[in-house]
């Protein structure tokens, strides 16, 4: 790999003043009605797309918006299974996400702890789903590193480029201004996702096509 050329501290600056004001609504796109639903919904998104997690769960929460931990234990592996059999990895997930809704009632009173050591404690929650987690219900200035946060930050040239995503995460935590640390990761994200695409990145229509490196473009 080529050494990056990093951006400057005032060409960060303008990246995330031009990203807010592309995506200026960027949010977990995850649908979602309480705090169970979401980490829910974050453990089903690996190796997998959120608009999939989405189509999958949307009847379950139409039909139940208040749909706990407690009803997850109810409904059972089996059955729940037959709800998200469209994602990528269901039967591990559907076996993951009742062992975890288990854990929530018998330790934490079928409540979502805000804490990254419970979380992470919890059976298929990982730093990256504790880190939405922690950013979305606890407001933390966390960096979830999913593969458009992970594409983006080497491109834009945030970062140096590595395939090591906690590296990725310590180096954006600290050169991410801290006025922009609790919206960065959904901004990367939309970015990536919509813009900053993996093949055909739009870079003509780029609002920061001035100051990214470019980086494996």
């Amino acid at each position: 790999m080529k050494k990056t050329i990093l951006l400057r501290a005032s060409e960060i600056e303008k990246v995330f003043d031009a990203l807010n004001s592309l995506w200026p609504d960027a949010h977990c796109e995850l649908i979602h009605h309480n705090d169970f639903q979401l980490l829910m919904a974050v453990v089903l998104s690996a190796q997998t797309t959120d608009k999939a997690v989405n189509k999958a769960l949307q009847p379950l929460l139409k039909e139940r918006p208040d749909f706990s931990a407690t009803d997850l234990l109810e409904m059972g592996e089996v059955k729940f299974l037959q709800i998200i059999k469209s994602i990528g990895l269901a039967p591990t997930k559907a076996k993951n996400c009742v062992a975890l809704a288990r854990q929530l009632v018998l330790l934490h009173e079928g409540r979502v702890p805000l804490d990254r050591a419970a979380l992470e404690a919890l059976p298929g929650v990982g730093r990256k789903t504790a880190n939405v987690v922690l950013n979305v219900l606890a407001k933390l200035p966390t960096m979830a590193v999913d593969t458009h946060v992970a594409r983006v930050s080497v491109r834009l040239g945030l970062v140096h480029q590595t395939l090591n995503r906690m590296r990725i995460e310590e180096e954006l935590i600290e050169r991410v201004p801290v006025k922009w640390q609790l919206s960065a990761h959904h901004l990367l994200i939309f970015h990536g996702r919509y813009h900053c695409t993996a093949r055909s990145p739009q870079c003509g229509s780029c609002p920061v096509e001035g100051v990214c490196k470019k980086v494996g473009v």
